[in-house]
């Protein structure tokens, strides 16, 4: 299986101690799908077919330290961080990693959390990388060859080249994947959006009358723009000078919104924002 290779920042300090060090790497090489991990360059380097956040999990419980992806793959590069767009819905959220191999697939790498336990979502990428009205101005499914819904192992005259299938969600509502597809491009979608489904996309073979159209798969419930992002070493990043926030804290802090900065965070709450999101949309549920 295609392998990508990862940049795994950890927090040993100014100094890893040695023998923290090596049980990491000992930890990552006995696993099944990664083959190389390598400290280099003040980071740990993985090569892998695992999905990313297995990856991050192993080097968290067996270093006993916080750990950031810092560089994916070793070309072209994208990312989308999802989320719900509402206050009123359900928090859905989480990081859609894009990877061109230089002739191979296109690889989709994620973890969601905040879906329905034990589900399965469909999961696109939509034409317009428009959030003005959240999920709802994202557009139809990414189609440049006017194709009919289907499923990601359908040819491309048969399957809208956004159609990547469907992602499934364990008993914690947390969804782990990692898609390989031929018929997207990276350099294709940047600028777009990636969206997840309230329901199970039945690949164009329902019969329903929406099946054909978007795989009778519901309204998008979380979404994001796909932006371009640093391959492996190419993001010298430690702090983010917009917000203060130290890369080791990201994992433990909201995308944004209140909670994202180091000092009281954003003004409002979320019920406040939810009674001006249903005034703009009479039927938003409270």
């Amino acid at each position: 299986m295609l392998s990508s290779k990862l940049e795994v920042l950890v927090d040993f300090g100014d100094k890893p101690e040695p023998q923290l060090l090596e049980k990491t790497l000992s930890e990552l090489k006995l696993r099944d799908g990664i083959h190389e991990a390598v400290f280099k360059d003040g980071a740990i380097m993985v090569e892998t077919s695992l999905p990313s956040t297995e990856v991050l999990d192993v080097v968290t419980k067996t270093s006993g330290k916080r750990a950031v992806l810092q560089g994916f793959g070793e070309t072209q590069s994208a990312v989308a961080m999802i989320s719900s767009q509402s206050c009123c819905k359900a928090n859905v959220m989480g990081v859609i990693r894009f990877q061109q191999s230089e002739e191979g697939p296109l690889v989709a790498d994620g973890s969601i959390d905040g879906l329905s336990p034990s589900s399965l979502h469909g999961l696109h990428v939509h034409d317009a990388g428009d959030l003005s009205q959240g999920c709802e101005s994202i557009g139809g499914h990414y189609n440049p060859y006017g194709s009919p819904h289907g499923g990601p192992e359908d040819p491309q005259d048969r399957r809208h080249a956004g159609d990547l299938g469907n992602i499934v969600a364990d008993e914690n509502g947390r969804a782990t994947f990692r898609i390989l597809d031929n018929v997207l491009k990276v350099w294709d979608i940047v600028g777009r959006s990636v969206a997840v489904t309230e329901k199970k996309d039945d690949l164009g073979r329902g019969s329903s009358p929406s099946s054909r159209v978007d795989g009778d798969s519901g309204t998008p419930i979380a979404c994001g723009i796909i932006a371009r992002s640093a391959g492996i070493f190419q993001n010298p990043k430690r702090i983010c000078a917009c917000d203060g926030v130290v890369v080791w804290d990201e994992r433990d802090r909201p995308i944004a919104g209140k909670g994202r900065r180091r000092d009281t965070g954003d003004a409002g709450d979320k019920d406040s924002c939810c009674r001006k999101e249903t005034q703009k949309k009479p039927c938003c549920k409270v």
